[in-house]
């Protein structure tokens, strides 16, 4: 069971760098523009929280997500030249691996604490009880 894990884990990856290089690929000059039309329609509906199929229809609603977004991307790396493809998945993989920040999440996490705690105080304090 770990391979076939693993496997779709993989998979997952290479969909997710994908969907980046589709993205990049709509705003490159040395893309056709029928790929460019392509590539920002399929790369703005794996990225978009619309799907045709709602997620929460059993079984349906996901095999959108894991039929038509990858044909889209099959479709797309067709029509895009094998080198120019390549770079793109290069570019995708440098921004889908950059190393997170623990200290921004940090920040994120205590600005959020700092805002849920001023809308406490202004809801509960002396005036508004």
């Amino acid at each position: 069971m770990r391979p076939l894990l693993r496997r779709a884990r993989d998979w997952a990856r290479r969909i997710k760098r994908d969907v980046v290089a589709l993205w990049l690929a709509a705003r490159d000059p040395h893309v056709p523009l029928v790929a460019k039309l392509l590539a920002a329609i399929v790369a703005a509906y794996a990225l978009s929280p619309l799907d045709l199929v709602p997620d929460f229809i059993p079984i349906l609603g996901y095999l959108d997500d894991v039929i038509l977004v990858p044909l889209g991307i099959l479709a797309v790396v067709r029509l895009v030249p094998p080198p120019t493809m390549a770079r793109l998945r290069g570019e995708a993989d440098a921004i889908t691996t950059r190393p997170g920040s623990r200290a921004g999440a940090v920040a994120v996490v205590l600005i959020w604490i700092a805002a849920a705690g001023l809308c406490a105080w202004w809801l509960l304090g002396p005036d508004h009880g």
